[in-house]
Protein backbone atom coordinates (compact mmCIF):
# COMPACT_ATOMS: atom_id res chain seq x y z
CA UNK A 1 0.00 0.00 0.00
CA UNK A 2 1.42 3.74 -1.13
CA UNK A 3 0.76 6.60 0.82
CA UNK A 4 -0.52 9.61 -0.67
CA UNK A 5 2.90 11.54 -0.27
CA UNK A 6 4.74 8.44 -2.11
CA UNK A 7 2.09 8.24 -4.65
CA UNK A 8 2.91 11.95 -6.26
CA UNK A 9 6.60 11.20 -5.79
CA UNK A 10 6.17 8.12 -7.91
CA UNK A 11 3.30 10.15 -10.60
CA UNK A 12 6.49 13.38 -9.94
CA UNK A 13 9.17 10.91 -11.50
CA UNK A 14 7.26 9.25 -14.21
CA UNK A 15 6.24 12.92 -15.72
CA UNK A 16 9.23 15.10 -14.81
CA UNK A 17 11.17 12.20 -16.84
CA UNK A 18 8.63 11.86 -19.56
CA UNK A 19 7.52 15.57 -20.45
CA UNK A 20 11.28 17.29 -19.99
CA UNK A 21 10.06 19.86 -23.03
CA UNK A 22 7.12 20.01 -24.06
CA UNK A 23 5.72 22.95 -26.49
CA UNK A 24 2.45 24.22 -25.87
CA UNK A 25 -0.26 26.52 -27.64
CA UNK A 26 -3.43 27.53 -25.99
CA UNK A 27 -5.29 31.35 -24.31
CA UNK A 28 -3.87 32.81 -21.30
CA UNK A 29 -6.24 33.07 -18.42
CA UNK A 30 -6.34 34.77 -15.00
CA UNK A 31 -2.59 36.21 -15.08
CA UNK A 32 -1.10 36.91 -11.99
CA UNK A 33 1.87 38.94 -11.24
CA UNK A 34 3.33 38.04 -8.52
CA UNK A 35 5.22 40.50 -5.95
CA UNK A 36 8.30 38.14 -6.15
CA UNK A 37 8.51 38.54 -9.73
CA UNK A 38 7.12 34.87 -10.67
CA UNK A 39 4.24 34.86 -13.16
CA UNK A 40 1.52 32.64 -12.33
CA UNK A 41 -1.81 31.71 -15.15
CA UNK A 42 -3.69 29.43 -16.97
CA UNK A 43 -3.54 27.61 -19.98
CA UNK A 44 -6.56 26.63 -21.40
CA UNK A 45 -8.46 25.85 -24.71
CA UNK A 46 -12.36 24.97 -25.42
CA UNK A 47 -11.79 21.28 -24.18
CA UNK A 48 -9.13 21.68 -21.13
CA UNK A 49 -6.59 23.62 -19.02
CA UNK A 50 -3.58 23.16 -17.24
CA UNK A 51 -1.56 25.48 -14.71
CA UNK A 52 1.53 27.22 -15.39
CA UNK A 53 4.22 29.10 -13.77
CA UNK A 54 6.81 31.14 -15.50
CA UNK A 55 9.58 32.38 -12.79
CA UNK A 56 11.05 35.67 -12.02
CA UNK A 57 14.71 35.12 -14.08
CA UNK A 58 12.36 34.04 -17.61
CA UNK A 59 10.19 36.38 -16.91
CA UNK A 60 12.34 39.11 -17.11
CA UNK A 61 13.55 37.94 -21.23
CA UNK A 62 9.66 38.58 -21.73
CA UNK A 63 8.94 41.63 -24.24
CA UNK A 64 5.36 41.53 -23.57
CA UNK A 65 2.61 41.35 -21.14
CA UNK A 66 0.33 38.02 -20.47
CA UNK A 67 -3.14 39.64 -21.05
CA UNK A 68 -6.55 37.62 -20.51
CA UNK A 69 -7.47 36.02 -23.78
CA UNK A 70 -4.24 36.64 -25.34
CA UNK A 71 -3.31 32.98 -27.25
CA UNK A 72 0.47 32.45 -26.97
CA UNK A 73 2.86 29.12 -27.23
CA UNK A 74 5.00 28.54 -24.34
CA UNK A 75 8.13 26.10 -24.31
CA UNK A 76 8.90 24.34 -21.10
CA UNK A 77 8.58 20.97 -19.02
CA UNK A 78 6.14 19.52 -16.71
CA UNK A 79 6.70 19.65 -12.86
CA UNK A 80 4.43 18.42 -10.05
CA UNK A 81 4.03 19.91 -6.55
CA UNK A 82 4.10 16.96 -4.51
CA UNK A 83 2.23 18.58 -1.07
CA UNK A 84 -0.69 19.15 -3.29
CA UNK A 85 -0.22 16.77 -6.48
CA UNK A 86 -0.60 19.53 -8.80
CA UNK A 87 1.13 19.64 -11.62
CA UNK A 88 2.04 22.48 -13.88
CA UNK A 89 3.78 23.89 -17.08
CA UNK A 90 6.88 25.59 -15.83
CA UNK A 91 7.65 27.94 -18.48
CA UNK A 92 11.14 28.77 -19.95
CA UNK A 93 9.94 30.88 -23.32
CA UNK A 94 6.40 32.58 -23.95
CA UNK A 95 5.81 33.84 -27.39
CA UNK A 96 2.65 35.23 -28.61
CA UNK A 97 0.78 33.27 -31.15
CA UNK A 98 0.96 34.16 -34.58
CA UNK A 99 2.99 36.83 -34.00
CA UNK A 100 6.68 38.04 -32.92
CA UNK A 101 6.73 38.53 -28.93
CA UNK A 102 8.65 42.25 -30.10
CA UNK A 103 5.72 43.02 -32.53
CA UNK A 104 3.00 42.06 -29.58
CA UNK A 105 5.17 44.19 -27.02
CA UNK A 106 5.28 46.89 -29.59
CA UNK A 107 1.55 46.88 -29.72
CA UNK A 108 0.71 46.76 -26.73
CA UNK A 109 3.21 49.74 -25.80
CA UNK A 110 1.59 51.53 -28.23
CA UNK A 111 -1.81 50.81 -27.08
CA UNK A 112 -1.07 52.11 -23.59
CA UNK A 113 0.88 55.29 -24.72
CA UNK A 114 -2.28 56.05 -27.29
CA UNK A 115 -4.96 55.48 -24.45
CA UNK A 116 -2.70 58.03 -21.64
CA UNK A 117 -2.65 60.80 -24.74
CA UNK A 118 1.21 60.63 -25.41
CA UNK A 119 0.53 60.62 -29.04
CA UNK A 120 -1.33 64.48 -28.19
CA UNK A 121 -0.52 67.69 -27.86
CA UNK A 122 2.49 68.41 -30.32
CA UNK A 123 5.17 70.83 -29.40
CA UNK A 124 5.43 73.20 -32.62
CA UNK A 125 9.31 72.85 -34.18
CA UNK A 126 11.37 76.48 -34.43
CA UNK A 127 11.10 78.11 -37.97
CA UNK A 128 15.35 79.00 -37.34
CA UNK A 129 16.71 77.16 -34.74
CA UNK A 130 20.03 78.27 -33.30
CA UNK A 131 21.21 75.59 -30.90
CA UNK A 132 20.41 71.61 -31.71
CA UNK A 133 20.81 69.02 -29.17
CA UNK A 134 21.56 65.50 -30.89
CA UNK A 135 21.16 62.46 -29.10
CA UNK A 136 22.51 59.78 -30.80
CA UNK A 137 25.76 57.45 -30.27
CA UNK A 138 29.10 59.63 -30.68
CA UNK A 139 30.60 57.25 -32.98
CA UNK A 140 27.73 56.34 -35.33
CA UNK A 141 27.29 57.37 -39.30
CA UNK A 142 24.22 59.58 -38.08
CA UNK A 143 26.11 62.28 -36.44
CA UNK A 144 28.23 62.66 -38.73
CA UNK A 145 25.89 62.87 -41.74
CA UNK A 146 23.72 65.34 -39.48
CA UNK A 147 26.62 67.43 -39.22
CA UNK A 148 27.39 67.56 -42.90
CA UNK A 149 23.65 68.56 -43.80
CA UNK A 150 23.33 71.04 -41.10
CA UNK A 151 26.88 72.70 -42.16
CA UNK A 152 25.50 72.78 -46.03
CA UNK A 153 22.12 74.20 -44.97
CA UNK A 154 22.44 76.20 -41.97
CA UNK A 155 26.31 76.86 -41.32
CA UNK A 156 24.65 79.31 -37.78
CA UNK A 157 22.84 76.64 -36.26
CA UNK A 158 25.25 74.68 -33.48
CA UNK A 159 24.63 71.26 -33.11
CA UNK A 160 25.37 69.85 -29.14
CA UNK A 161 26.10 65.90 -29.53
CA UNK A 162 24.59 64.31 -26.41
CA UNK A 163 26.57 60.77 -26.35
CA UNK A 164 24.02 57.28 -25.88
CA UNK A 165 24.13 53.75 -26.45
CA UNK A 166 21.59 53.42 -29.34
CA UNK A 167 21.09 49.35 -28.96
CA UNK A 168 21.81 46.40 -26.84
CA UNK A 169 21.39 46.19 -23.06
CA UNK A 170 20.83 49.56 -21.05
CA UNK A 171 20.49 51.70 -24.46
CA UNK A 172 16.96 52.99 -23.62
CA UNK A 173 18.18 54.20 -20.09
CA UNK A 174 20.78 55.44 -21.67
CA UNK A 175 18.86 57.17 -24.54
CA UNK A 176 16.40 58.50 -21.83
CA UNK A 177 19.12 60.00 -19.65
CA UNK A 178 20.68 61.77 -22.91
CA UNK A 179 17.08 63.18 -23.90
CA UNK A 180 16.56 64.61 -20.21
CA UNK A 181 20.17 66.16 -20.38
CA UNK A 182 19.72 67.84 -23.53
CA UNK A 183 15.99 68.91 -22.22
CA UNK A 184 17.95 70.72 -19.60
CA UNK A 185 20.51 72.81 -21.82
CA UNK A 186 17.31 74.83 -23.10
CA UNK A 187 18.23 74.74 -26.75
CA UNK A 188 15.35 74.71 -29.16
CA UNK A 189 15.10 71.15 -30.39
CA UNK A 190 16.29 68.11 -29.72
CA UNK A 191 16.83 65.30 -32.50
CA UNK A 192 16.72 61.81 -31.12
CA UNK A 193 17.73 58.77 -33.11
CA UNK A 194 19.87 56.69 -34.89
CA UNK A 195 20.77 54.85 -38.44
CA UNK A 196 18.89 51.70 -39.74
CA UNK A 197 19.22 48.39 -38.53
CA UNK A 198 16.81 45.59 -37.39
CA UNK A 199 14.16 45.56 -34.84
CA UNK A 200 16.03 44.46 -32.75
CA UNK A 201 18.79 47.16 -32.86
CA UNK A 202 16.27 49.91 -33.35
CA UNK A 203 14.22 48.31 -30.18
CA UNK A 204 15.73 51.07 -27.53
CA UNK A 205 13.60 53.57 -29.05
CA UNK A 206 10.43 51.06 -28.21
CA UNK A 207 10.61 51.23 -24.48
CA UNK A 208 8.81 52.92 -22.47
CA UNK A 209 10.71 54.83 -20.60
CA UNK A 210 12.43 56.64 -23.80
CA UNK A 211 8.71 57.39 -24.35
CA UNK A 212 8.34 58.76 -21.04
CA UNK A 213 11.40 60.88 -21.35
CA UNK A 214 10.09 62.48 -24.69
CA UNK A 215 6.78 62.91 -23.85
CA UNK A 216 7.94 65.17 -20.46
CA UNK A 217 10.57 67.28 -22.57
CA UNK A 218 9.83 70.71 -22.36
CA UNK A 219 11.80 71.03 -25.78
CA UNK A 220 10.10 69.94 -28.87
CA UNK A 221 11.71 66.38 -29.92
CA UNK A 222 12.60 64.80 -33.55
CA UNK A 223 12.38 61.32 -33.47
CA UNK A 224 14.45 60.10 -36.18
CA UNK A 225 15.31 56.50 -36.20
CA UNK A 226 16.56 54.20 -39.17
CA UNK A 227 14.93 54.76 -42.47
CA UNK A 228 11.76 55.58 -43.93
CA UNK A 229 10.08 52.05 -43.20
CA UNK A 230 10.68 52.10 -39.86
CA UNK A 231 8.23 52.83 -37.39
CA UNK A 232 9.44 52.63 -33.70
CA UNK A 233 7.41 54.23 -30.40
CA UNK A 234 9.45 57.33 -30.26
CA UNK A 235 8.17 58.62 -33.99
CA UNK A 236 4.23 58.28 -32.51
CA UNK A 237 5.24 60.40 -28.78
CA UNK A 238 7.64 62.65 -30.58
CA UNK A 239 6.80 66.01 -31.72
CA UNK A 240 7.42 65.02 -34.95
CA UNK A 241 9.18 62.53 -36.81
CA UNK A 242 11.79 62.56 -39.58
CA UNK A 243 12.36 59.20 -42.00
CA UNK A 244 16.09 59.56 -40.84
CA UNK A 245 18.62 61.35 -39.25
CA UNK A 246 19.82 63.03 -41.75
CA UNK A 247 16.52 64.14 -43.03
CA UNK A 248 15.59 65.72 -39.25
CA UNK A 249 18.48 68.53 -40.17
CA UNK A 250 16.73 69.05 -43.31
CA UNK A 251 13.36 69.02 -41.68
CA UNK A 252 14.25 71.75 -38.87
CA UNK A 253 16.86 73.98 -40.39
CA UNK A 254 16.10 76.14 -43.67
CA UNK A 255 17.94 75.96 -46.88
CA UNK A 256 20.21 78.45 -46.60
CA UNK A 257 20.24 79.09 -51.10
CA UNK A 258 16.56 78.86 -50.80
CA UNK A 259 16.13 81.73 -48.18
CA UNK A 260 18.92 83.82 -50.31
CA UNK A 261 16.98 83.49 -53.21
CA UNK A 262 13.76 84.40 -51.14
CA UNK A 263 15.16 87.36 -49.84
CA UNK A 264 16.25 88.47 -53.51
CA UNK A 265 13.04 87.83 -55.14
CA UNK A 266 11.56 89.81 -51.59
CA UNK A 267 14.32 92.55 -52.40
CA UNK A 268 13.14 92.58 -56.18
CA UNK A 269 9.27 92.77 -54.81
CA UNK A 270 10.30 95.52 -52.18
CA UNK A 271 11.71 97.65 -55.23
CA UNK A 272 8.67 97.31 -57.73
CA UNK A 273 6.38 97.60 -54.44
CA UNK A 274 8.82 100.73 -53.65
CA UNK A 275 8.17 102.20 -56.97
CA UNK A 276 4.67 101.96 -57.17
CA UNK A 277 3.96 103.53 -53.91
CA UNK A 278 6.88 106.60 -54.76
CA UNK A 279 4.67 106.93 -58.06
CA UNK A 280 1.17 107.20 -56.27
CA UNK A 281 2.96 109.69 -53.33
CA UNK A 282 4.50 111.73 -56.25
CA UNK A 283 1.15 112.37 -58.10
CA UNK A 284 -0.61 112.89 -55.07
CA UNK A 285 2.01 115.37 -54.08
CA UNK A 286 1.57 116.95 -57.55
CA UNK A 287 -2.31 117.23 -56.83
CA UNK A 288 -1.62 118.72 -53.31
CA UNK A 289 0.97 121.21 -54.78
CA UNK A 290 -1.71 122.29 -57.91
CA UNK A 291 -4.15 122.52 -54.77
CA UNK A 292 -1.81 124.13 -52.43
CA UNK A 293 -1.63 127.06 -55.64
CA UNK A 294 -5.43 127.25 -55.38
CA UNK A 295 -4.94 127.58 -51.75
CA UNK A 296 -2.14 129.08 -50.90
CA UNK A 297 -1.52 132.43 -48.74
CA UNK A 298 -1.06 134.93 -51.58
CA UNK A 299 -3.93 133.45 -53.18
CA UNK A 300 -6.09 133.45 -50.54
CA UNK A 301 -4.97 137.19 -49.34
CA UNK A 302 -5.73 138.57 -53.08
CA UNK A 303 -9.22 136.77 -52.77
CA UNK A 304 -9.59 138.58 -49.40
CA UNK A 305 -8.78 141.66 -50.57
CA UNK A 306 -10.99 141.98 -53.61
CA UNK A 307 -13.53 140.69 -50.97
CA UNK A 308 -12.08 143.55 -48.40
CA UNK A 309 -12.37 145.98 -51.57
CA UNK A 310 -15.88 145.15 -51.96
CA UNK A 311 -16.58 145.44 -48.84
CA UNK A 312 -15.35 148.80 -48.18
CA UNK A 313 -16.89 149.98 -51.38
CA UNK A 314 -20.16 148.61 -49.91
CA UNK A 315 -20.21 150.03 -46.29
CA UNK A 316 -18.65 153.18 -47.71
CA UNK A 317 -21.91 153.54 -49.61
CA UNK A 318 -24.10 152.72 -46.63
CA UNK A 319 -22.47 154.90 -44.60
CA UNK A 320 -22.58 158.31 -46.69
CA UNK A 321 -26.25 156.74 -47.29
CA UNK A 322 -26.59 156.56 -43.49
CA UNK A 323 -24.46 159.66 -43.04
CA UNK A 324 -26.66 161.83 -45.19
CA UNK A 325 -29.78 160.36 -43.77
CA UNK A 326 -28.51 161.31 -40.11
CA UNK A 327 -27.41 164.89 -41.93
CA UNK A 328 -31.07 165.40 -42.72
CA UNK A 329 -32.49 164.25 -39.29
CA UNK A 330 -29.96 166.47 -37.58
CA UNK A 331 -30.98 169.73 -39.49
CA UNK A 332 -34.48 168.53 -38.78
CA UNK A 333 -33.40 168.22 -34.96
CA UNK A 334 -31.61 171.65 -35.07
CA UNK A 335 -34.50 173.43 -36.33
CA UNK A 336 -36.88 171.74 -33.79
CA UNK A 337 -34.27 172.12 -30.83
CA UNK A 338 -34.14 175.94 -31.74
CA UNK A 339 -37.63 176.27 -31.96
CA UNK A 340 -37.83 174.28 -28.29
CA UNK A 341 -34.64 176.58 -26.94
CA UNK A 342 -36.18 179.49 -27.78
CA UNK A 343 -39.71 178.56 -25.70
CA UNK A 344 -37.47 177.02 -22.77
CA UNK A 345 -35.28 180.51 -23.07
CA UNK A 346 -38.32 182.41 -22.46
CA UNK A 347 -39.75 180.03 -19.81
CA UNK A 348 -36.29 180.82 -18.56
CA UNK A 349 -35.51 184.76 -18.73
CA UNK A 350 -39.09 184.68 -16.96
CA UNK A 351 -38.36 182.73 -14.15
CA UNK A 352 -35.49 184.78 -13.98
CA UNK A 353 -36.64 187.94 -13.52
CA UNK A 354 -39.28 186.63 -11.27
CA UNK A 355 -36.62 185.81 -8.91
CA UNK A 356 -34.61 188.50 -9.28
CA UNK A 357 -37.71 191.13 -8.32
CA UNK A 358 -38.04 188.42 -5.24
CA UNK A 359 -34.72 189.13 -4.85
CA UNK A 360 -34.73 192.40 -4.67
CA UNK A 361 -37.70 192.88 -2.31
CA UNK A 362 -35.86 189.96 0.18
CA UNK A 363 -32.07 192.07 0.37
CA UNK A 364 -30.63 192.53 3.79
CA UNK A 365 -30.41 195.94 3.51
CA UNK A 366 -33.83 196.47 2.25
CA UNK A 367 -35.52 194.05 4.28
CA UNK A 368 -36.37 195.29 8.29
CA UNK A 369 -36.04 192.98 10.82
CA UNK A 370 -35.83 194.72 14.49
CA UNK A 371 -34.35 192.63 17.39
CA UNK A 372 -32.75 189.93 15.46
CA UNK A 373 -28.92 189.41 15.06
CA UNK A 374 -27.10 187.04 12.98
CA UNK A 375 -24.47 185.42 15.42
CA UNK A 376 -20.48 184.86 13.46
CA UNK A 377 -17.88 182.74 15.75
CA UNK A 378 -14.59 182.72 13.73
CA UNK A 379 -15.75 184.22 10.55
CA UNK A 380 -18.58 181.60 10.62
CA UNK A 381 -22.77 181.87 10.94
CA UNK A 382 -23.03 180.04 14.21
CA UNK A 383 -26.38 178.96 15.67
CA UNK A 384 -26.81 179.53 19.15
CA UNK A 385 -27.27 176.46 20.48
CA UNK A 386 -23.31 175.52 19.67
CA UNK A 387 -22.18 178.79 21.72
CA UNK A 388 -20.65 178.08 25.06
CA UNK A 389 -20.08 179.82 28.24
CA UNK A 390 -16.99 181.70 27.76
CA UNK A 391 -17.23 181.72 23.91
CA UNK A 392 -16.61 185.24 22.56
CA UNK A 393 -18.51 186.00 19.30
CA UNK A 394 -20.16 188.46 17.48
CA UNK A 395 -23.83 189.54 16.90
CA UNK A 396 -23.99 191.30 13.15
CA UNK A 397 -26.63 193.06 11.89
CA UNK A 398 -26.68 194.95 8.05
CA UNK A 399 -25.11 197.82 9.87
CA UNK A 400 -23.65 197.35 12.95
CA UNK A 401 -21.24 194.25 14.41
CA UNK A 402 -20.78 194.00 17.95
CA UNK A 403 -18.38 191.81 19.72
CA UNK A 404 -19.87 189.91 22.65
CA UNK A 405 -19.04 186.70 25.34
CA UNK A 406 -21.10 184.44 26.65
CA UNK A 407 -21.57 184.68 30.82
CA UNK A 408 -23.81 181.94 31.31
CA UNK A 409 -25.74 179.41 28.89
CA UNK A 410 -29.22 178.36 30.18
CA UNK A 411 -31.77 175.99 28.13
CA UNK A 412 -35.57 176.73 28.77
CA UNK A 413 -38.02 174.37 29.44
CA UNK A 414 -40.76 175.30 26.47
CA UNK A 415 -44.36 174.06 27.33
CA UNK A 416 -45.18 171.64 24.77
Amino acid sequence: MLSVAELNRQIEAILESTFLHVRVEGEISRPTYHASGHVYFTLKDIDSAISCVIFKGNAKGLKFELEEGLKVVVDGSITVYVPRGNYQINCLHIEPSGVGALAKAYEQLKAKLEKKGYFENKKPLPRFPSVIAVVTSASGAAWQDMLKVAAKRWPLAKLILIPALVQGEGAAASISQAIKKADALGCDVIVAGRGGGSVEDLWAFNEESVADAIYYAKTPVISAVGHEIDYVISDFVADARAPTPSAAMEMILPQQDELKQTVDYMILQFTEIFKKIFFQKEQILTHISELYKKNSFDTRIKFQLLEAAALKKSLNAAFYNALAFKEQNVKEFFVRFENKSAQILNLKENILKSFQNMYVLKEPTKESKDGFAQIVKNSKKTPLEEIEEGDEFELQTPKIKLAAKALKKAVQNLPK
